[in-house]
Protein backbone atom coordinates (compact mmCIF):
# COMPACT_ATOMS: atom_id res chain seq x y z
CA UNK A 1 0.00 0.00 0.00
CA UNK A 2 3.02 2.34 0.65
CA UNK A 3 4.98 1.43 -2.69
CA UNK A 4 1.41 2.47 -4.17
CA UNK A 5 0.79 5.35 -2.44
CA UNK A 6 4.61 6.48 -3.56
CA UNK A 7 3.79 5.86 -7.08
CA UNK A 8 0.98 7.73 -7.07
CA UNK A 9 2.61 10.66 -5.44
CA UNK A 10 4.82 10.59 -8.33
CA UNK A 11 2.23 10.52 -11.34
CA UNK A 12 1.64 13.85 -13.35
CA UNK A 13 0.40 14.01 -16.40
CA UNK A 14 2.48 17.12 -17.51
CA UNK A 15 6.30 16.75 -18.51
CA UNK A 16 8.77 19.70 -19.37
CA UNK A 17 6.65 22.01 -17.48
CA UNK A 18 4.81 22.86 -19.90
CA UNK A 19 3.11 19.85 -22.22
CA UNK A 20 1.18 16.64 -21.73
CA UNK A 21 3.24 13.55 -20.94
CA UNK A 22 1.51 11.74 -23.80
CA UNK A 23 2.82 14.91 -26.11
CA UNK A 24 6.17 14.37 -24.47
CA UNK A 25 6.39 10.47 -25.15
CA UNK A 26 5.26 11.38 -28.82
CA UNK A 27 8.03 14.21 -29.33
CA UNK A 28 10.82 11.96 -27.31
CA UNK A 29 10.15 8.57 -29.51
CA UNK A 30 10.20 11.06 -32.94
CA UNK A 31 13.76 12.17 -31.69
CA UNK A 32 15.17 8.89 -30.68
CA UNK A 33 13.79 7.98 -34.38
CA UNK A 34 15.77 10.83 -35.97
CA UNK A 35 18.91 10.14 -34.25
CA UNK A 36 18.99 6.66 -34.75
CA UNK A 37 17.94 7.09 -38.10
CA UNK A 38 21.06 9.62 -38.52
CA UNK A 39 23.35 6.97 -37.50
CA UNK A 40 21.59 3.83 -39.71
CA UNK A 41 22.37 6.14 -42.59
CA UNK A 42 25.54 6.78 -41.48
CA UNK A 43 26.56 3.06 -40.84
CA UNK A 44 24.98 2.18 -44.59
CA UNK A 45 27.00 4.74 -46.08
CA UNK A 46 30.48 3.27 -44.85
CA UNK A 47 29.54 -0.05 -45.77
CA UNK A 48 28.96 1.00 -49.08
CA UNK A 49 32.40 2.41 -49.17
CA UNK A 50 34.59 0.96 -46.68
CA UNK A 51 37.77 2.48 -47.88
CA UNK A 52 36.63 5.87 -47.63
CA UNK A 53 35.41 5.75 -43.48
CA UNK A 54 37.45 2.96 -42.18
CA UNK A 55 40.07 3.76 -40.05
CA UNK A 56 43.47 2.57 -39.40
CA UNK A 57 45.75 1.18 -36.60
CA UNK A 58 48.05 3.81 -37.53
CA UNK A 59 45.01 6.70 -37.34
CA UNK A 60 44.26 5.72 -33.69
CA UNK A 61 47.40 4.80 -32.24
CA UNK A 62 46.45 1.53 -31.19
CA UNK A 63 46.40 -2.41 -32.46
CA UNK A 64 42.89 -2.95 -33.20
CA UNK A 65 40.74 -0.96 -35.81
CA UNK A 66 37.70 0.82 -34.80
CA UNK A 67 34.93 -0.72 -36.94
CA UNK A 68 35.02 -3.83 -39.11
CA UNK A 69 31.98 -4.90 -41.44
CA UNK A 70 30.70 -7.73 -39.15
CA UNK A 71 30.40 -4.73 -36.18
CA UNK A 72 29.11 -2.24 -38.62
CA UNK A 73 26.04 -4.90 -39.83
CA UNK A 74 25.39 -5.47 -35.57
CA UNK A 75 25.18 -1.74 -35.34
CA UNK A 76 22.79 -1.02 -38.22
CA UNK A 77 20.86 -4.17 -36.98
CA UNK A 78 20.75 -2.84 -33.59
CA UNK A 79 19.86 0.99 -34.78
CA UNK A 80 17.09 -0.15 -37.22
CA UNK A 81 16.02 -2.17 -34.20
CA UNK A 82 15.66 1.35 -31.84
CA UNK A 83 13.71 2.76 -35.30
CA UNK A 84 11.39 -0.01 -34.51
CA UNK A 85 10.80 0.34 -31.12
CA UNK A 86 10.47 3.97 -30.78
CA UNK A 87 8.23 4.19 -33.49
CA UNK A 88 6.09 1.78 -31.75
CA UNK A 89 6.03 3.96 -28.79
CA UNK A 90 5.22 7.20 -30.61
CA UNK A 91 2.47 5.00 -32.01
CA UNK A 92 1.24 3.57 -28.83
CA UNK A 93 1.05 7.27 -27.72
CA UNK A 94 -0.43 8.59 -30.32
CA UNK A 95 -3.56 5.56 -30.26
CA UNK A 96 -3.44 5.62 -27.23
CA UNK A 97 -2.14 1.71 -27.11
CA UNK A 98 -0.08 1.12 -23.47
CA UNK A 99 1.66 -1.94 -24.53
CA UNK A 100 3.43 -0.31 -27.40
CA UNK A 101 4.94 1.16 -25.00
CA UNK A 102 5.99 -0.95 -23.13
CA UNK A 103 9.15 -1.66 -25.26
CA UNK A 104 10.70 1.82 -24.92
CA UNK A 105 10.20 2.01 -21.58
CA UNK A 106 12.25 -1.31 -20.99
CA UNK A 107 15.17 0.05 -23.23
CA UNK A 108 15.09 3.29 -21.11
CA UNK A 109 15.85 1.45 -18.02
CA UNK A 110 18.47 -0.80 -19.89
CA UNK A 111 20.18 2.31 -20.98
CA UNK A 112 20.00 3.58 -17.32
CA UNK A 113 21.28 0.80 -15.79
CA UNK A 114 24.21 0.46 -18.18
CA UNK A 115 25.12 4.24 -17.49
CA UNK A 116 25.15 3.71 -13.69
CA UNK A 117 27.04 0.39 -14.00
CA UNK A 118 30.06 2.92 -15.79
CA UNK A 119 29.61 5.33 -13.33
CA UNK A 120 30.35 2.44 -10.39
CA UNK A 121 33.16 1.13 -12.28
CA UNK A 122 34.60 4.56 -12.36
CA UNK A 123 34.06 4.82 -8.53
CA UNK A 124 36.16 1.35 -7.90
CA UNK A 125 38.45 1.93 -10.77
CA UNK A 126 39.44 5.53 -11.18
CA UNK A 127 42.52 4.77 -13.23
CA UNK A 128 40.17 3.70 -16.22
CA UNK A 129 39.81 7.56 -17.27
CA UNK A 130 44.04 8.01 -17.30
CA UNK A 131 44.03 4.89 -19.49
CA UNK A 132 41.01 5.95 -21.83
CA UNK A 133 42.80 8.93 -22.25
CA UNK A 134 45.85 7.61 -23.48
CA UNK A 135 43.84 6.12 -26.02
CA UNK A 136 43.03 8.76 -27.50
CA UNK A 137 44.32 9.79 -30.59
CA UNK A 138 46.81 12.91 -30.38
CA UNK A 139 45.34 15.12 -32.26
CA UNK A 140 42.10 14.83 -29.81
CA UNK A 141 41.05 18.67 -29.06
CA UNK A 142 42.67 19.40 -25.25
CA UNK A 143 44.16 16.34 -24.63
CA UNK A 144 47.02 17.55 -22.86
CA UNK A 145 45.17 19.85 -21.27
CA UNK A 146 43.41 17.58 -19.61
CA UNK A 147 45.72 14.70 -19.11
CA UNK A 148 47.30 17.56 -17.13
CA UNK A 149 44.91 17.45 -14.68
CA UNK A 150 44.76 15.62 -11.49
CA UNK A 151 43.20 12.11 -11.63
CA UNK A 152 40.79 12.79 -8.89
CA UNK A 153 39.76 16.03 -10.44
CA UNK A 154 39.41 14.03 -13.17
CA UNK A 155 36.92 11.40 -11.63
CA UNK A 156 34.98 14.23 -10.14
CA UNK A 157 34.47 15.66 -13.55
CA UNK A 158 33.64 12.49 -14.96
CA UNK A 159 30.96 11.75 -12.21
CA UNK A 160 29.32 15.09 -11.95
CA UNK A 161 29.00 15.19 -16.15
CA UNK A 162 27.10 11.48 -15.77
CA UNK A 163 25.26 12.25 -12.54
CA UNK A 164 24.23 14.93 -15.14
CA UNK A 165 22.64 12.40 -18.07
CA UNK A 166 21.43 10.19 -15.62
CA UNK A 167 19.46 12.69 -13.78
CA UNK A 168 17.59 13.68 -17.39
CA UNK A 169 17.22 9.74 -17.97
CA UNK A 170 15.72 9.51 -14.53
CA UNK A 171 13.40 12.38 -16.00
CA UNK A 172 12.60 11.23 -19.10
CA UNK A 173 11.90 7.15 -17.40
CA UNK A 174 9.34 9.20 -15.44
CA UNK A 175 7.52 10.86 -18.56
CA UNK A 176 7.13 7.96 -20.02
CA UNK A 177 6.10 6.02 -17.64
CA UNK A 178 3.55 8.69 -16.37
CA UNK A 179 2.44 8.51 -20.12
CA UNK A 180 1.55 4.41 -19.66
CA UNK A 181 -0.57 4.70 -16.76
CA UNK A 182 -2.03 7.44 -18.22
CA UNK A 183 -2.65 6.20 -21.84
CA UNK A 184 -3.64 2.56 -19.38
CA UNK A 185 -6.30 4.49 -17.06
CA UNK A 186 -7.43 5.97 -20.44
CA UNK A 187 -7.86 2.47 -21.90
CA UNK A 188 -9.58 1.13 -18.56
CA UNK A 189 -12.05 3.76 -18.03
CA UNK A 190 -13.91 3.21 -21.79
CA UNK A 191 -14.21 -0.48 -21.17
CA UNK A 192 -18.14 -1.53 -20.56
CA UNK A 193 -18.71 -2.04 -16.66
CA UNK A 194 -21.16 -5.16 -16.08
CA UNK A 195 -23.17 -5.22 -12.99
CA UNK A 196 -25.10 -8.92 -12.02
CA UNK A 197 -28.04 -9.20 -9.89
CA UNK A 198 -29.91 -12.16 -8.49
CA UNK A 199 -31.24 -13.16 -11.75
CA UNK A 200 -30.30 -10.21 -14.22
CA UNK A 201 -27.05 -8.83 -16.03
CA UNK A 202 -27.39 -4.93 -16.95
CA UNK A 203 -24.71 -3.44 -19.48
CA UNK A 204 -23.61 -0.21 -18.65
CA UNK A 205 -22.31 2.30 -20.47
CA UNK A 206 -18.78 4.72 -19.18
CA UNK A 207 -19.60 7.92 -17.00
CA UNK A 208 -19.26 9.97 -19.85
CA UNK A 209 -21.42 8.39 -22.53
CA UNK A 210 -24.29 7.63 -19.49
CA UNK A 211 -23.79 11.87 -18.52
CA UNK A 212 -24.32 12.66 -22.45
CA UNK A 213 -27.18 10.46 -22.85
CA UNK A 214 -29.29 12.09 -19.76
CA UNK A 215 -28.09 15.71 -21.43
CA UNK A 216 -29.59 14.73 -24.83
CA UNK A 217 -33.13 13.10 -23.66
CA UNK A 218 -35.55 16.18 -23.75
CA UNK A 219 -37.60 16.53 -20.51
CA UNK A 220 -41.23 14.87 -20.37
CA UNK A 221 -44.01 16.77 -21.19
CA UNK A 222 -45.33 19.02 -18.73
CA UNK A 223 -49.59 18.00 -17.83
CA UNK A 224 -51.50 19.90 -15.58
CA UNK A 225 -53.01 18.61 -12.84
CA UNK A 226 -57.04 18.62 -12.82
CA UNK A 227 -59.29 18.59 -9.69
Amino acid sequence: MMMFSLWERWFSSSCCLCCHVRTGTIILGVWYMLINAVVLLILLTALSDPEQYHLTSAELANDLDVMDDANMCIASAISLLMILICGMATYGAYKLRAAWIIPFFCYQIFDFALNTLVAVSIVVYPNTVQDYLQQLPDNFPYKEEIAALSNVCLVLVVLLFIGCILGFKAYLIACVWNCYRYVNGRGASEILLYVTTNDTTVLLPPCDDSVSIHTKQAPPPYITATA
